[in-house]
């Protein structure tokens, strides 16, 4: 059986190294060729916009645009609706590939069999 493979990043500029950790192991996962959905969620909402990405730096960590691109090309990156709603953020504001969803379309993803949902 083929596993899927769901991360919820809430954490951005705020928190580096868990915003980091996220990224790695989704990009890591679907380079790996694991189905692999991305969710944006709380301070990460930002990185769905343009250039916002290249704005993070962490030492000794890969660059974020370049992990975000990873799961763009072999995963997919979803924006949570309200998180994106509390920023102004809509769907014309986002890079190409990034959706906005909601609780609904998280709850589906997470609860089929051979699916593992991470928090980060």
């Amino acid at each position: 059986m083929s596993r899927s493979l769901v991360i919820k990043v809430t954490a951005g500029q705020d928190a580096p190294e868990r915003c980091s950790q996220a990224f790695t192991v989704a990009s890591v996962a679907a380079s790996s060729g694991v189905d692999v959905s991305l969710w944006l969620t709380g301070e990460s909402a930002w990185f769905a916009l343009p250039g916002r990405a290249a704005e993070f730096s962490l030492p000794e960590a890969a660059p974020l645009p370049d992990l975000l691109d990873a799961v763009l090309a072999a995963g997919r990156v979803t924006l949570c609706t309200q998180c994106a709603a509390r920023r102004s953020i809509g769907p014309d504001d986002v890079i190409d590939g990034i959706r906005i969803a909601g609780a609904a379309t998280f709850v589906a993803e997470v609860l089929p069999d051979g699916v593992q949902a991470l928090v980060y």
